[in-house]
């Protein structure tokens, strides 16, 4: 695609410049949209400021600001990577942005996006109880993005980040510490709940591995850079779910509440299990496949699942 890098930095020279012909590779090679951003124009927006380490509200001025050979190079590595890689573009950035929180990615994680942050955003009401959230724990945690997305939402809370990937463990730390949570929040090498063995919590959030077998080999290009430890769930997505289900009574207070998403796995869970009495949340921006239910109702039926 880029065969004459001398021949585009003599004929592109501002940013304006460089956000107009990336748009335009985009949409020639039609690369897919789905980690940040929605369209062509946001993309290229975001992959060049991001490469020029300006922010993304960057004052408009700079667009006519002209790049220096270096700033070039650095520019075109990016689109390089973007549209023959299919690299998403957080990865490239190594930024994402969760519930207006940026957080540190790479491909040791996922790419911050469930719909659970606009619950967070409300907290979780009218669900969760009144009152104080002493204990929260995000279980699955990758980036840490929800559990410390959590603690902002909830300054009284003490928050157990959750993960089975010392990988995904190793992020989790970098991003309690880029946002100095980490008098209340700690992140945990564990397999579900084993490593929180005794803890009970008030609420406990999770965003499990959920794809099934047929969406996890019919994904774009760009989601084949995210670790499928965090994305495949067996022949119906639900194989960890089923074991959050089956577990997580013995880790929730009396009043508490669960909270997972199962995206497009929501199907499979209806048909399964069509007698556990979970509650399908709306979400206010939209989206789907995230369900809640309470501490006595899962207790209730856990001989069941």
């Amino acid at each position: 695609m880029i065969n004459d890098q001398a021949a585009l930095q003599s004929d592109l020279l501002t940013i304006r410049d460089y956000i107009r012909w990336t748009t335009s590779q985009f949409n020639r090679c039609q690369v897919y949209f789905g980690h940040g951003t929605d369209t062509s124009w946001d993309e290229a927006t975001q992959l060049v400021l991001g490469a020029l380490y300006l922010p993304w509200d960057a004052d408009p001025m700079v667009l006519d600001a002209r790049l220096s050979g270096e700033e070039k190079a650095r520019v075109l590595e990016f689109v390089r990577a973007r549209v023959e890689d299919r690299k998403p573009l957080p990865y490239l950035t190594h930024e994402a942005w969760f519930c207006e929180l940026p957080f540190y990615v790479d491909e040791r994680v996922l790419i911050p996006r469930s719909p659970i942050g606009q619950l967070i955003q409300q907290e979780f009401a009218p669900w969760l109880r009144d009152g104080p959230v002493p204990r929260i724990l995000d279980l699955c945690t990758g980036s840490g993005c929800i559990g410390i997305a959590c603690a902002y939402a909830f300054p009284e809370a003490m928050v157990d980040l959750v993960d089975l990937s010392p990988d995904a463990i190793d992020v989790a730390w970098m991003n309690i510490e880029k946002h100095e949570m980490s008098e209340r929040v700690r992140a945990v090498e564990s397999d579900l709940f084993a490593g929180v063995a005794n803890e009970r919590y008030d609420l406990i959030v999770s965003n499990p591995p959920y794809v099934d077998e047929h969406d996890l080999a019919s994904m774009p290009d760009e989601y084949q850079h995210e670790p499928e430890l965090a994305l495949g769930s067996g022949p119906d997505g639900l194989d960890i779910t089923r074991r959050i289900l089956q577990e997580a009574s013995d880790y929730l207070t009396g009043d508490g509440l669960l909270v997972v998403e199962v995206g497009n796995s929501e199907i499979h869970m209806m048909e399964k299990y069509p007698h556990i009495p979970v509650t399908w949340l709306e979400l206010p921006e939209g989206g789907n496949g995230v369900f809640a239910i309470t501490a006595q109702d899962l207790a209730a039926c856990r001989d069941q699942i």
